[in-house]
């Protein structure tokens, strides 16, 4: 079954591509949830309209995204947390986190646009995250799990 995304489906596509899925998956979820629409073909001219239109602006977003990473690229950020015994954490960092370390730091990117390489982080040390701007721009971003001052 083909299917234009109204959206951007994680482990699928993004918004106004077209794919192909299982149909129980299209009919039961993508479409009932307001995800996707159906491909046909007076869909996909009007898609291809839409598309031809919204190129000269795409770019101007792609040139502020390659801004904001050219920014990241030279941020460096450490991340406080509770120790216990040895460099184990108290709970985990998470994308959550960073996050909020990044609002502090002044660039306002949502949660979910940032994937911790390896899930949680459980112990004190550097690691790295990648951070979706835009389809195109990804930005591989290091940080630092640190101890808490007491």
């Amino acid at each position: 079954m083909e299917l234009i995304l109204k959206q951007d489906v994680e482990n699928l596509g993004f918004k106004d591509d077209v794919v192909t899925v299982k149909n129980g998956y299209g009919r039961n979820f993508l479409i009932p949830q307001g995800q996707a629409v159906l491909a046909t073909p007076s869909a996909k001219k009007v898609l291809a309209e839409n598309l031809k239109q919204r190129a000269f602006k795409e770019k101007k977003i792609i040139d502020d995204a390659n801004a904001v990473a050219e920014a990241l690229a030279g941020l460096e950020i450490k991340i406080p947390s509770k120790v216990g015994t040895g460099d184990k954490l108290f709970g985990s960092v998470n994308n959550i986190d960073l996050a909020d370390a990044l609002q502090k730091a002044g660039h306002s990117i949502e949660k979910k646009f940032i994937n911790v390489i390896g899930g949680n982080v459980k112990r004190l040390g550097k690691y790295n995250a990648v951070i979706r701007l835009h389809r195109e721009v990804t930005v591989d971003f290091p940080f630092e799990v640190v101890a808490e001052a007491k």
